[in-house]
């Protein structure tokens, strides 16, 4: 402006500046709601500011950490996918997509995720870590499949057993490995322990197809029709 003023771009420069001090007063609240723990206000404030600062990096982050914490991981993985490619090497928030694809029981996805993290550092502790644990679960689960396609069902169970060891503190695994076992059991025509294994299921989860198949399937077995 100051090289070469005219009427229109004073005012071009002049909205661009109010503008700037805008987005910088609407980051301060941002960062405040955010320490504060009122990740809605947190996520409300973001939006504003990244519909203009459309490339920040570090914005997308925060409002991902914002929509964790408010149970949105789809949103989260949105924001971290777009970080991880406006942001060279950055490892954080591969390892970040990796976890969050974890805890929703996706293990595939959280492989291929953490191995993005790994191409960009072999040596980050975290990643490295989390890989050693998601694929010694994917290869349990991937060996249990196989044992199921091949109607070993007695060996099936005892891996999908060993799953449940792996992977004790995150509850959708468990609840996986159990609707396989009963699966297992029924194919097996154990009748009353898949009953048991089928209620368990359906008591985490009313509407499950498959333990409701199967758990049918059992009924027949005990000749319980109405059931």
């Amino acid at each position: 402006l100051k090289s070469n003023p005219s009427n229109n771009e004073e005012k071009e420069a002049q909205t661009q500046l109010t503008k700037s001090d805008e987005l910088q007063r609407l980051h301060s609240q941002a960062l405040s709601a955010y320490q504060q723990e009122d990740y809605k206000a947190a996520i409300s404030l973001l939006d504003e500011i990244l519909a203009v600062c459309v490339w920040d990096a570090e914005l997308r982050e925060l409002r991902a950490e914002c929509y964790v914490k408010e149970g949105e991981p789809s949103k989260a993985i949105s924001d971290l996918k777009a970080a991880a490619k406006l942001k060279n090497d950055n490892t954080e928030a591969f390892y970040k997509i990796s976890k969050i694809y974890y805890q929703l029981g996706d293990h595939e996805l959280s492989l291929s995720e953490v191995r993005e993290c790994l191409k960009l550092d072999q040596d980050h502790k975290q990643c490295f870590s989390l890989y050693k644990h998601v694929k010694k679960l994917n290869k349990q689960i991937e060996s249990a499949e196989e044992l199921i396609r091949e109607g070993r069902y007695e060996d099936a169970i005892n891996k999908y057993n060993s799953v449940m060891k792996t992977e004790p503190d995150v509850p959708i695994y468990a609840t996986r490995a159990k609707e396989r076992i009963c699966h297992c059991l029924s194919k097996n025509q154990q009748a009353t322990e898949a009953i048991e294994v089928c209620s368990k299921v359906l008591q985490l989860e009313p509407t499950n197809v498959n333990a409701l198949k199967d758990r049918a399937e059992a009924y027949l077995l005990e000749d319980l029709y109405e059931e």
